[in-house]
């Protein structure tokens, strides 16, 4: 599962010749950071999990600097973030929303689509833009919290029990080659 995965990010060397990353050899190349084995590579997914429910462009900084404090693997991190896209965010936050509503016990709470720009003139519809995210407010950022945990649980579990899985299914055909050949 390393080699695998060790194709589609970027290596240790790579990183430290880019210029842009130099200044920050000491914290963003420390070798634990880019290590892949089982722990790094759940810690990693599960904190691009959670930080790709940070609204906005933040969610990559976020994972950085968990991965600095957590010591996880980045690159992982990092690409994990991407599951949180145009064509995502939607149901996830829809998904969020609800998830606030009910750990509030607001029942019965209908999730409010956005205003349409129709005939309004733009700086009025980003005003009822702002008022209707504002009423968004406590069940949607409660709930982000819940799903961002919530997903990050469940990936750091499923990416420990897969490469789980591989490694034994690994070990039991080693042993079958050995054991056909013997």
């Amino acid at each position: 599962m390393r080699k695998t995965l060790k194709r589609f990010l970027p290596d240790h060397d790579t990183i430290y010749a880019n210029r842009w990353f130099r200044p920050f050899a000491g914290t963003l190349l420390h070798p634990r950071l880019w290590h892949l084995n089982r722990h790094s590579a759940a810690g990693g997914f599960a904190v691009g999990l959670f930080c790709g429910m940070i609204p906005g462009p933040l969610q990559m900084l976020g994972a950085a600097i968990f991965c600095l404090i957590f010591r996880v693997n980045l690159p992982l991190a990092l690409v994990t973030t991407l599951y949180s896209n145009p064509l995502t965010i939607v149901p996830l936050y829809l998904l969020a929303y609800k998830m606030g509503g009910w750990a509030m016990g607001l029942e019965g709470m209908h999730f409010a689509p956005p205003p349409e720009l129709g005939d309004l003139g733009l700086t009025e519809w980003i005003h009822l833009v702002v008022e209707w995210m504002a009423g968004l407010g406590k069940p949607l950022a409660l709930g982000l919290i819940l799903l961002a945990a919530s997903l990050s649980v469940i990936g750091y579990v499923g990416v420990k029990a897969a490469w789980r899985i591989w490694l034994i299914r690994t070990w039991h055909g080693r042993r079958n080659r050995r054991s056909g050949a013997g």
